[in-house]
């Protein structure tokens, strides 16, 4: 009964959060259809096109999974002057996401998968997008807008979402970790390759086991534990993070925190039927980061994070949590 009561009040408690999405968006496009005959053309299948449909994804999908669960996401990005910066705004607010923190550039396009399935197997996929760092003019313009958030939004945590498509740069990270720290407000990270290094002094480091790999130029062997908490001290000793999560597909969640091995946990995957893994990661930060500002235990921010990502590797796509099935998984099986 203690058990019911506390999560139940927990998940609560995930209404109250407010809470700054920082990252690359995209639009996720997904074109299915059936495949009867192959192009005269080149030897490639032909896709007659029977459904379309547009979704938010790469950082847009953590704000989306921060809005089923019950909090209140401020999604900050840029997007292109273009067609598809279009539909991803109608997409925020068919969503019912606020707008504001998007900056439109002249200078990028929007970020844009276009995935292609025939007879239900994914033929295809083709990606727009600019990935080098913001001008100089749309950084500034940026980060006034997100320290206006910061300033006068009462935040409680912001998510970096890093995808390697330009948003957060150098500049970005550096001047976002020190006006969170100014005013005491967590931090949680996804990172990439390209940046891994640059993110100090953050609350929750996210890595997955190629991330982990990439960024320290080291080999880690999900099944050994002894190796997991090397590459994790490393990070905590170098980069003063307060917790290190790494996310290990079907082997499950390895956390450590700076106090040592009293709280390092490895939490299994739970036996599921996977029908796709995109936008795991997305979940995964999404929930760590309600976890984390409502002052969870490093063994609950991994575990319920756990059930989450394990939860939408069930759908097909790239779709957000559902917020009473994670809720009644908790309760099941924490």
């Amino acid at each position: 009964m203690y058990k019911e009561s506390y999560y139940s009040a927990l998940f609560e408690r995930f209404r109250d959060q407010r809470i700054m999405v920082i990252g690359d968006v995209m639009v996720d496009a997904y074109f299915w259809g059936r495949v009867e005959r192959i192009s005269p053309e080149a030897p490639v299948p032909i896709v007659t096109v029977t459904k379309k449909e547009n979704r938010l994804g790469g950082a847009a999908n953590v704000a989306r999974n921060l809005l089923e669960i019950g909090a209140e996401p401020i999604l900050c990005s840029v997007i292109g002057d273009d067609e598809n910066g279009d539909a991803f705004v109608e997409m925020l607010i068919d969503s019912k996401m606020r707008t504001d923190g998007i900056c439109v550039s002249k200078n990028r396009i929007t970020t844009t998968k276009v995935r292609i399935f025939g007879n239900n197997h994914h033929l295809l996929r083709v990606d727009e997008e600019i990935d080098r760092d913001l001008e100089e003019e749309d950084a500034h313009r940026f980060l006034l807008q997100v320290f206006d958030f910061l300033d006068n939004a009462n935040i409680d945590a912001i998510i970096f979402q890093d995808y390697n498509k330009g948003i957060l740069s150098k500049q970005v990270i550096d001047a976002v970790i020190r006006k969170a720290r100014e005013k005491n407000i967590p931090v949680a990270v996804d990172p990439k390759k390209k940046n891994f290094r640059e993110y100090q002094g953050v609350q929750l480091f996210k890595p997955n086991l190629k991330e982990l790999r990439e960024g320290l130029k080291m080999d880690v062997d999900a099944g050994n534990r002894e190796e997991l908490i090397r590459a994790a001290q490393i990070l905590l000793d170098t980069q003063h993070i307060d917790m290190v999560m790494i996310t290990m597909g079907d082997k499950g969640i390895f956390i450590s925190a700076s106090d040592g091995d009293r709280s390092t946990h490895i939490i299994p995957a739970h036996l599921r039927t996977v029908a796709d893994v995109s936008g795991a990661g997305d979940t995964v930060i999404s929930v760590a980061a309600l976890c984390l500002s409502s002052k969870c235990s490093p063994f609950e921010i991994a575990a319920i994070s756990n059930l989450a990502g394990g939860l939408v590797c069930e759908e097909v796509g790239v779709v957000p949590i559902n917020r009473e099935k994670l809720l009644a998984e908790t309760l099941k099986l924490l």
